[in-house]
């Protein structure tokens, strides 16, 4: 399996994958002008020279290749800067409390309120894994080769990224939440929602949905049990995030009730356990486990190249790593595939999510440094 940057050529793939996802995921959407933009913007981005300033209105899509046939695996992207050129609507969870003038006490009440809090975050998105295809790494290597870019590349992007996602649908790809509000505020159904949102068309937000508070207690009992809440095929994608550093803060999407995370870049797990070091060739074989702990991790790794533009990454077990010379050595195969000569810099880091390797001296000697902040200025 390798992961690249997207290119025109998999533009029917995208559509295919459009139409598998489903309703309710709108960072892609079956209509090709809309896909064709979305490729263009991408491939600027991984060619846009960013070696300064504040990250812009870059978008970075991914896709992961099955090496025997070309197809098309999957996707995974990253938005660098979200909510400027557009406003980003959720609604914030909070309580009210209502007190009666007698002496007493209040009732606290659960509220909705609609706000454009995430601006200039970065938002990683677009992850989908086409079932066919769903086999061990896969699904880990999707998720966590953004990291991965986004440690090598931290002018790229904000210091917080948040993630948005999916919540509940029924077995027709309504959503019980939608369904309440469009019955209460907005005459539009949950597929032509989420076919605007996905082109970029958002403006009906502001102008029809309400802009006071939303009292829970007034949804029927469907919409108010899917607030927070995630689709069933998204928990594994929201558990793997949670293991990173992710977290709930009381923001959902306006239109399913699904849960936004966030966590700032500089302690995600896999920036954390990051490294960069020297590649060597070495031969083309396996190491024995006799190998792997003479000197080497014995890992799992997930392993990309220095580039941009001609990013390949890909996950790995044969591969070993040497900390007292700063190398990784690598059989001819992989380097091949990664595009990597003796001698180049190679990232990589270790898919064992059961395991903290942020304390590590060899990775943190070798880790490139990214200055944490917990929030931006703009929050």
């Amino acid at each position: 399996m390798i992961i690249r940057p997207v290119a025109i050529s998999d533009l029917a793939a995208l559509r295919d994958i459009a139409v598998e996802s489903g309703p309710g995921f709108t960072s892609l959407v079956d209509d090709h002008d809309f896909l064709t933009q979305k490729i263009a913007r991408s491939v600027a981005s991984f060619a846009a020279d960013q070696t300064g300033g504040q990250p812009g209105d870059q978008s970075y899509l991914f896709v992961l290749i099955d090496p025997d046939t070309g197809n098309v695996m999957g996707t995974t992207g990253i938005e660098a800067s979200v909510g400027k050129r557009r406003p980003l609507y959720h609604y914030r969870v909070g309580h009210a409390v209502r007190r009666s003038p007698q002496p007493g006490p209040g009732r606290r009440q659960q509220t909705l309120t609609l706000v454009s809090h995430y601006t200039g975050c970065s938002e990683i998105c677009t992850l989908f894994l086409r079932p066919q295809y769903r086999r061990a790494w896969a699904g880990k290597l999707l998720s966590r080769v953004r990291f991965l870019f986004m440690a090598q590349h931290p002018r790229r992007f904000a210091r917080t990224v948040i993630a948005e996602m999916r919540g509940v649908s029924d077995q027709t790809g309504d959503s019980p939440f939608w369904h309440w509000l469009q019955a209460n505020f907005v005459d539009l159904d949950f597929a032509t929602v989420n076919q605007m949102v996905g082109t970029g068309d958002n403006g009906f937000i502001a102008d029809l949905m309400p802009e006071h508070p939303l009292y829970t207690h007034l949804m029927d009992d469907s919409a108010r049990a899917v607030i927070g809440q995630v689709h069933p095929d998204t928990r594994p994608a929201l558990h793997m995030l949670e293991s990173e550093g992710f977290r709930y803060t009381g923001f959902i999407d306006p239109f399913d009730g699904g849960p936004t995370v966030e966590a700032p870049l500089a302690r995600l797990q896999s920036v954390q356990r990051s490294a960069c070091c020297r590649v060597r060739i070495g031969p083309e074989q396996s190491p024995s486990l006799a190998a792997w702990t003479n000197g080497g991790q014995g890992k799992t790794l997930m392993v990309a190249n220095n580039s941009t533009a001609d990013f390949r990454a890909t996950v790995t077990s044969a591969a070993r790593h040497l900390p007292a010379h700063q190398i990784l050595e690598i059989p001819p195969s992989l380097a091949y595939s990664l595009g990597l000569e003796n001698g180049a810099d190679v990232w990589f880091a270790d898919l064992d999510a059961g395991r903290d390797q942020s304390q590590n001296p060899a990775l943190v000697a070798n880790r490139q440094s990214i200055p944490v902040k917990e929030a931006l200025s703009a929050y």
